[in-house]
């Protein structure tokens, strides 16, 4: 399975990174292929400076060996080996009245003392973090969820589209992220699902992401802008970074098995504002996107 799903990512990362770059029409995606000194590596792949990505990453990478003390207390194992590896991205555009999107799969191996596989499971999803509210887009995306996770069990979507509001949530500014999408994690095997039919639901799933974001991209991504607009953008950058630094639980695990600083951080955008007490004009768009992100809605 982990060999099947680490040649999944590789394939789905130049799918990715493909259409990308024919949306960008500019800028193409720099790769760093780099390797961890305990064991593993990956495949990095950076986008700056576009005509419509100002900064973006699609990443791999598979990473082996043993789990480190503070991740074996957190799982409450002793003396174990992990294999882990997944595809994260993020993008951050350019426009404003663009939407940056974030998307992981991700699929976890752990090892006994004997080399044996005493647990295993698939994570992963995929969330839209608009600065300003297309409803429309809002609705597409997902759509896009919902179809993908339907073609496999109709409990899926409404399940997953909870734990993404309920995850990606900013509790120390009482607001979502973004709009969410999906989320989920510890798929493991259960009576209805073998290890086979997750990864054919999580591939689903990472298939129907050019799908649930390109056309958003290429819809808004020439509608002019002020510099307002421009700055509102940047203050809601803010809250995207803090939930990184301060929630997330990826850059929390790419932290504590040392992987590659650059790769976890690709997640930050490169220009950003802190305003000191910044409030939106009543009744302005601003305004209204503040309103749905204290508020998960249903979409679809």
């Amino acid at each position: 399975m982990k060999d099947k799903f680490f040649n999944y990512i590789h394939e789905l990362q130049d799918q990715i990174t493909a259409a990308l770059e024919h949306v960008d029409g500019k800028a193409t995606f720099q790769e760093d292929i780099w390797e961890r000194p305990e064991g593993g590596g990956g495949r990095t792949r950076v986008i700056e400076n576009g005509r419509v990505f100002e900064k973006g990453g699609v990443n791999i990478s598979g990473v082996h060996g043993k789990l480190p003390d503070s991740m074996q207390k957190y799982f409450g194992v002793e003396d174990a080996d992990f294999f882990a590896c997944g595809l994260s991205l993020v993008l951050h555009p350019k426009n404003p009245m663009v939407p940056t999107v974030h998307a992981n799969w991700r699929y976890f191996e752990m090892y006994d003392k004997s080399g044996k596989i005493v647990d295993q499971w698939f994570g992963g999803g995929q969330d839209l973090t608009p600065y300003y509210l297309f409803e429309d887009d809002a609705t597409h995306f997902h759509h896009i969820c919902k179809t993908a996770c339907d073609a496999h069990n109709p409990e899926f979507y409404p399940k997953y589209k909870a734990r993404c509001d309920e995850y990606f949530y900013n509790s120390h500014r009482n607001e979502g992220r973004g709009i969410g999408g999906l989320f989920f994690d510890y798929c493991k095997t259960t009576k209805s699902m073998t290890m086979e039919k997750w990864y054919d639901f999580v591939t689903e799933v990472g298939d129907s992401f050019i799908e649930a974001y390109v056309p958003i991209v290429e819809k808004r991504k020439d509608l002019p802008y002020t510099s307002a607009q421009r700055t509102w953008q940047e203050i809601r950058r803010g809250r995207y970074v803090e939930f990184n630094l301060v929630h997330d639980k990826g850059t929390l695990f790419g932290l504590k098995t040392n992987g590659r600083i650059e790769s976890i951080l690709m997640s930050l955008p490169p220009h950003v504002q802190w305003v000191y007490d910044h409030t939106p004009e009543p009744g302005s768009e601003e305004e209204k996107l503040v309103s749905v992100l204290q508020q998960p809605k249903e979409w679809v």
